[in-house]
């Protein structure tokens, strides 16, 4: 940090310690607020583990019962419930500490995008929690007490019992978040949704087996979880396809906005140096006005057909140009204007220069660091040029 910025200054940037600060009060937070659930829950540990074998008592042959093998069990075994059960119920507060704590190191568009898988995600779990309580564990224990042996008792032991449901209880919660890692896979970029569908045979060999290793050793649990599995990942591949067909019909939709003086524009055309009218280039770059320019040059990103990326000597004539006009304004400031390739940034306007000239150097990556800090920095104008040209990067 340059010693000339105080620590108190708004562009002052945190000190590690202070992140570290800032991670153990949200750490004690989510503590507490599981110790006060545990508070509550405890005086009801009994009656929550009565509830949750419910399914295995209600199969159990008359006269039978379950049973604690140790000493310490019928204490410990309801107070581990009702620990998982407060960790359980503070789920969607603990997850807002983490998402307090890392959210201002995210851009907007990262937030917009992790805000409603998260709380989807949250809500699946919970559902592949419901859906294996009252759908899977009747099945399983009916199958189980059918298939006893003659002459044996069935008596669980209440630790075992608990381990067994823990143990499906994530293994569901974990599988219904399936279509989450679909959408955000595609979302990415890293696959299609047509790559998916091809692969669809090796994914249903593999949810037999993640069946196999997450669930107790008995093929009726396996398949019960398997099948799931399959159908959340269909599921999750067409979710994935009305995804990328929203994001289409989003680019092709034209966004209008109001001008001054009440006329309507284009909000996806941009003066942004990179692009032109192949239409309108009937003569070369060196005779062309600045007039022509600012008509030659507004970008529209739902109409790829009628734009192409500008040639070296025209990109060359368009930045001289763009200096020429900024010159006055430089020697009224006494700022010299950097060269859009080397050294210092100082205007957003300069940055968005930047982006394009590595952009027409086929360095995306650097282009789009840029382009999130003029989305973080700019007006209006500035952040809607960023967002046209992040677009065309996405689909370069």
């Amino acid at each position: 940090m340059p010693s000339s910025m105080q620590p108190d200054d708004p562009g002052a940037e945190q000190p590690f310690i202070s992140h570290l600060i800032e991670l153990r009060d949200r750490l004690i937070r989510m503590l507490i607020a599981i110790g006060l659930m545990i508070l509550i829950l405890f005086p009801f540990a009994n009656d929550i583990y009565t509830f949750v074998a419910g399914p295995l008592i209600a199969q159990l042959p008359e006269g039978n019962s379950m049973i604690a093998t140790q000493v310490i069990s019928p204490f410990l075994t309801p107070f581990k419930l009702a620990l998982v059960t407060a960790v359980f119920l503070a789920m969607p507060y603990l997850l807002y500490q983490l998402w307090a704590f890392v959210a201002p190191g995210l851009y907007q568009h990262e937030q917009r995008l992790a805000i409603p898988l998260m709380v989807s995600s949250i809500l699946l779990f919970y559902m592949g929690v419901a859906f294996a309580f009252y759908v899977v564990f009747p099945l399983i224990f009916a199958f189980m007490a059918g298939t006893t042996p003659e002459g044996v008792a069935m008596m669980t032991d209440i630790a075992a019992y608990l381990d067994f449901v823990l143990a499906l209880f994530f293994a569901f919660g974990l599988a219904f978040e399936i279509p989450i890692a679909t959408i955000l896979l595609v979302a990415l970029g890293t696959v299609t949704p047509d790559d998916l569908a091809n692969k669809r045979p090796y994914v249903i060999v593999g949810a037999f087996i993640i069946g196999m290793l997450l669930t107790p050793p008995d093929v009726f649990s396996q398949t019960m979880l398997a099948i799931p599995m399959w159908l959340l990942f269909e599921l999750g591949i067409l979710s994935s396809r009305l995804l990328l067909r929203r994001r289409e019909d989003g680019q092709k939709a034209p966004h209008p906005t109001t001008s001054t003086n009440g006329s309507t524009t284009s909000a996806s055309c941009a003066r942004v140096p990179g692009y032109a009218d192949a239409s309108a280039r009937t003569t070369t770059s060196s005779s062309r006005t600045r007039g022509e320019f600012d008509s030659d040059l507004a970008v529209r990103v739902d109409d790829p057909e009628r734009w192409r990326p500008l040639t070296d000597e025209e990109m060359e004539a368009e930045l001289d140009l763009v200096d020429a006009d900024q010159a006055p304004e430089s020697e009224s400031r006494k700022v010299k204007t950097p060269d859009v390739g080397t050294g210092a940034i100082n205007s957003v306007e300069e940055k968005i220069l930047r982006a394009n000239r590595l952009r027409e150097l086929h360095n995306n990556f650097a282009a789009r660091q840029i382009l999130y800090e003029v989305l973080e920095e700019g007006d209006a104008d500035q952040r809607r040029v960023a967002r046209n040209i992040l677009q065309q990067l996405d689909h370069a």
